[in-house]
């Protein structure tokens, strides 16, 4: 009889998978042995794996460059990393490997900019996109850059205001972008995006205050909407609004000459994940290359700002199932050794779903669960309707320890969990791992942090002084 996990997944699945794989009878992530790295640091931990970064960075521009080539597109292709992912150092040193250009969100970027600079990381031939709603600091932060020399720092601008704002810290001419207040998705809770300047004012302002200003010189049309790139008749009709945008613009300014396309390619939350990257990638570029010989204009140079994409599919985070609560006829809860909440938070924010899989245990039978994290609160749990289909496990036996992963958790979850700081109830931050390859392609690991202790969040309440 077919009873046992692996009997259930190869059911389900097409198993093994190119970062998924079993041997000795435990699950190994890109080769990675995890239950020798729980053996050496213990669970919950969290790690990081450096090499994917750069593999993924390499997956796109190859579809980029695949694409220019077959659609005889005349723009370029830059790519650039959203730093609000992951502004961990250790993460930028790895991207920065690739050729690659920033995004920034606000002030404090700017800093990390400056900081890589001294350290060779990145040179005034790096674009530097400076995003957001930018208040006094983050003004001055991108004039002091740009004086600096640094004149591929490309503000893109958010509202009416920012030019003056910046017009008045930045010496001499500056080159700017304007970001596209998109239309949201007919289900969202309002109809338009906070961020930018409507579609249909946006030539108006051109003309208002940028084309007889000799200061300023528009490069660039910053396009993104919150579901990211999907294959719907949303992101189509979008794009092409966006497109009507960029030819009008286009007509009346000569020194336009990007698109921004932002960021959104999604990354793999389940074994069944499908999508298209060659196509999607293939697709944008002939749709703007059709719009852009329609209205007699030249194709624009392309950007893009992936975050997610960068670095989501680098990071896991490993759980020790501690105990079972059986509280009905239906429910078994398994309780792990942190909290979701804390450690995971998109996966209450907004049900968010990650790849989910026991290390260990496979050639066991198996048994329907929910996950519980080991905050009072309510909502610290990941169940079936964030997982989709049913969380099936190795059946909890207190003599054998069970072991779970959660993978391609690389992006936000440790910004929006408050890395280092205060977390929901007390629940310690686990260690952090780095693992990364020699060169001979052997595994080598490093510990980044340790998991917080009891002194730790004593000292941020103000008890240990």
């Amino acid at each position: 009889m077919n009873t046992k996990y692996i009997d259930l997944i190869n059911q389900s699945f097409y198993f093994p998978q190119d970062e998924f794989k079993l041997r000795n009878k435990t699950l190994e992530f890109h080769d990675i042995n995890l239950m020798k790295l729980i053996e050496e640091y213990g669970a919950p931990l969290k790690f990081t794996y450096l090499p994917q970064i750069s593999n993924n960075i390499s997956r796109a521009k190859g579809w980029f460059a695949k694409a220019i080539e077959k659609n005889d597109y005349k723009g370029k292709y830059n790519y650039c990393y959203c730093t609000k992912s992951s502004h961990f150092k250790h993460v930028l040193n790895e991207a920065l490997k690739n050729d690659i250009h920033i995004e920034t969100s606000s002030a404090f970027d700017i800093d990390i900019v400056e900081n890589l600079k001294k350290e060779g990381k990145i040179s005034n031939d790096t674009f530097v996109i400076s995003n957001g709603f930018k208040r006094a600091q983050y003004v001055t932060n991108i004039a002091r850059l740009i004086n600096g020399g640094h004149k591929n720092c490309v503000p893109i601008i958010d509202n009416y205001e920012e030019i003056d704002l910046l017009s008045e810290e930045i010496e001499g001419k500056y080159s700017i972008g304007i970001r596209i207040a998109s239309e949201e998705e007919p289900k969202f809770e309002f109809y338009t995006s906070r961020l930018g300047i409507g579609y249909k004012n946006i030539v108006p302002f051109y003309n208002r205050q940028i084309k007889d200003n000799d200061r300023v010189e528009l490069k660039m049309l910053h396009f993104f909407i919150n579901t990211g790139i999907r294959d719907n008749a949303y992101y189509w009709n979008e794009l092409l609004k966006c497109l009507k945008v960029y030819t009008s613009l286009k007509k009346v300014c000569p020194t336009l000459d990007s698109l921004n396309i932002g960021g959104g390619f999604p990354i793999k939350n389940s074994l069944a994940f499908e999508f298209d990257y060659e196509y999607m990638v293939d697709e944008i570029l002939n749709q703007i290359k059709t719009i852009c010989e329609e209205e007699e204009v030249d194709v624009p140079n392309i950007f893009t700002e992936f975050g997610s994409f960068t670095v989501g599919e680098s990071g896991g985070a490993i759980y020790e199932v501690l105990y079972q609560k059986q509280q009905n006829d239906r429910e078994k809860w398994n309780m792990i050794n942190s909290s979701f909440i804390t450690t995971l938070p998109d996966t209450w924010a907004i049900n968010k779903r990650f790849v989910m899989l026991p290390i260990n245990r496979w050639h066991e039978s198996y048994e329907r669960v929910l996950l519980g994290g080991l905050t009072c609160d309510s909502d610290d749990y990941y169940n079936s309707e964030q997982h989709m289909n049913a969380i099936y496990l190795p059946k909890y036996n207190k003599d054998k320890p069970l072991y779970i992963g959660f993978f391609n958790t690389g992006a936000y979850q440790e910004t929006i969990g408050g890395f280092g700081g205060l977390q929901h109830c007390l629940i310690p931050t686990p260690k952090h791992i780095l693992i990364d390859r020699d060169e001979d392609g052997n595994i080598v690991t490093k510990l980044f942090s340790e998991q917080q202790k009891s002194e730790d969040l004593l000292k941020i309440l103000g008890y240990n002084e």
